[in-house]
């Protein structure tokens, strides 16, 4: 299925045979590749009905999120046979892949801003093309779509917002907002009240008169209506699964000269048994087996760093009643599940709010707790003035536990954390730990929640954490982990273990130090070993001016040879092992760059 697939003239049938055939391929791509599959079998008639009434290339459907977007790919001509794969499409929307993707996608939250944007701009030029804008329920708990929310009643001609309602993010929904939609999701108030108005006019002038009892009812309880209180005409709840339903409500809203919104329902992983009974699995997987539903292949007799945090701060926990857990709809990603069961009356799981999460930390820590805010790296980018004028600034005890540090692979250039330890070497008063393996990393978590009094920052990374070593963990301190003359090589977290492998490969006298706190770094041992040998290369999993390199090189005032990544690289998609040979990060492409600077 990789040609476009022109849907304008399929009658219904044909296109219920269509969404089958789409639910087949999704499975198959998924399987061999990993990605999301939940949210994608959830999305299929709607993107088939969004298809069949608009057109994409001229008409600009802007998907939140993006990880939903896969039947759209294949509707738009592209396969999935390389889907995720390094040279492969994007597991998200690319303008670099086709004139249908009209923005680059990956955080959550931004469609509406998105689609606002090019609303305005069609009509300060005159143009004539649709606008949608497709958000799940998930990204609504997020702020930046109700500030968005907030300016569409200004505009003054047609925009359409599709809400699709399936109760989950990437774990189950929280907060007043899910509350509200599963309301009206549910019907029963809606239904209800229609069937007393009803039974109430009955046989009268008025009931006689009233053809659409339903525009009766919207109109006596308007102000029950969020979206409708905010300006912007709302069309449904409408059946997510009803190609024909579909289509005649986004046939509804292109008519209307105003902002619109529809109403969808739908059920994530619908189509497939095992993605509907546990659709937080299958949101973001691996390989697995279709018939079983069994994930392949995993390394699963490796502990993720994610698991690694969760248990730790679990007994951490036990002991210490100050402890409070924060995230941010990743109570699973993150390992916080166990925490969450054990101790629900502290953790907090406040939504896609990623600035909130923080803002919030900092009330809890000037009350008297220790908050331990656990995020992906990627997403904490967007609460970067929190962290700043909310608790750095102020020198609170919170604690920022950064997954998905560095690479993470295959999600790509929007959900890579190359950008942390910049920020957070930027800031005042925050501390910076990066673990080099999991026993390293329990003391870490264990300082920073019972021994440390200010802003700290765990920075690890999604895979395991495999270099085994013997020492601990001293605030402060870098580690010695290989003596030598020629050339010192430095560098922190999980990239020890390549560059003991470089070092290797290189076979020179290279002195190694792992520097385990990042900030405050030891100076010290840095100068120490650069007059030893005259020569510092830095090795980091993220990007080269700000970072590790830059620290170092301001320590020792003299050139430093930074491995990394380059600020303005946008790095692509593609398995670690891959993205690093790509971008010169591996280990032979760090013992090449060790010989020259010997030589």
């Amino acid at each position: 299925m990789s040609d476009f697939i022109n849907i304008k003239n399929l009658t219904f049938e044909q296109l219920e045979v269509l969404s089958s055939e789409i639910r087949e391929e999704l499975l198959n791509a998924v399987s061999k590749n990993g990605g999301h599959l939940a949210s994608n079998l959830g999305a299929v008639e709607l993107t088939i009905a969004l298809h069949k009434c608009y057109n994409p290339g001229n008409d600009k459907i802007i998907w939140d999120v993006g990880h939903q977007s896969y039947v759209h790919k294949l509707l738009s001509g592209r396969s999935l046979d390389g889907l995720r794969t390094f040279g492969g499409v994007s597991g998200f929307t690319r303008t670099s892949e086709s004139n249908t993707d009209c923005y680059d996608s990956g955080h959550s939250s931004t469609s509406v801003s998105t689609a606002l944007g090019y609303a305005y701009a069609r009509d300060l030029k005159g143009e004539n093309y649709n606008v949608v804008a497709v958000i799940g329920d998930g990204a609504m708990t997020g702020g930046l779509a109700f500030e968005a929310l907030n300016n569409v009643s200004r505009l003054k001609s047609n925009i359409t917002i599709v809400l699709n309602n399936n109760e989950m993010s990437i774990s189950k929904n929280v907060g007043g907002m899910s509350k509200y939609l599963s309301k009206i999701r549910t019907g029963k108030f809606y239904h209800n009240t229609k069937k007393r108005v009803k039974d109430r006019l009955g046989e009268t002038s008025l009931g006689k008169g009233l053809k659409h009892i339903k525009d009766a009812v919207k109109f006596m309880f308007l102000n029950d209506n969020l979206f409708e209180m905010l300006g912007i005409i709302t069309i449904g709840p409408v059946d997510g699964h009803n190609i024909r339903e579909l289509t005649e409500a986004f046939e509804m809203a292109k008519n209307i000269d105003a902002p619109v919104l529809v109403h969808v329902i739908t059920k994530k992983g619908a189509g497939y048994s095992f993605a509907e009974q546990n659709p937080s699995k299958f949101h973001g997987i691996g390989m697995f087996d279709v018939k079983t539903g069994e994930v392949l292949n995993n390394n699963l007799s490796l502990k993720k760093p994610s698991d690694v945090f969760g248990e730790t701060l679990t007994t951490i926990a036990q002991q210490n009643d100050k402890v409070v857990a924060i995230t941010a709809a990743m109570p699973d990603g993150t390992g916080l599940m166990e925490f969450a069961k054990k101790f629900k009356n502290r953790f907090y799981d406040v939504g896609i709010a990623e600035g909130h999460a923080v803002t919030f930390a900092g009330g809890l820590a000037r009350g008297g707790y220790i908050p331990v805010v656990a995020v992906y790296s990627s997403f904490l980018q967007r609460a970067y003035d929190n962290i700043v004028h909310d608790v750095a600034m102020r020198n609170l005890h919170v604690v920022f536990a950064v997954d998905r540090a560095g690479i993470v692979g295959e999600d790509g250039e929007s959900h890579h954390g190359l950008l942390d330890l910049a920020y957070f070497l930027s800031m005042p008063n925050v501390a910076v730990l990066s673990p080099c393996n999991n026993e390293v990393f329990e003391q870490m978590i264990q300082f920073a929640v019972n021994n440390y009094n200010g802003p700290v920052a765990i920075r690890y990374p999604r895979f395991p954490l495999e270099y085994e070593m013997a020492g601990g963990f001293v605030f402060g301190k870098g580690s010695v982990i290989r003596e030598g003359k020629d050339i010192t090589v430095v560098t922190s977290g999980c990239c020890l273990k390549k560059v003991v492998e470089a070092v290797n490969i290189a076979g020179v006298d290279a002195e190694i130090i792992d520097i385990r706190t990042i900030k405050p770094i030891d100076k010290e041992l840095l100068l120490k070993s650069y007059g030893k040998t005259g020569k510092i290369i830095t090795v980091e999993d993220g990007v080269t001016y700000g970072g590790l390199g830059s620290v170092v090189q301001s320590v020792i005032g003299g050139k430093v040879t930074k491995v990394g990544y380059d600020n303005d690289a946008v790095v692509t998609h593609g398995s670690v092992s891959e993205l690093e040979r790509h971008y010169n990060t591996d280990a032979k492409s760090i013992a090449e760059v060790i010989l020259k600077e010997v030589k």
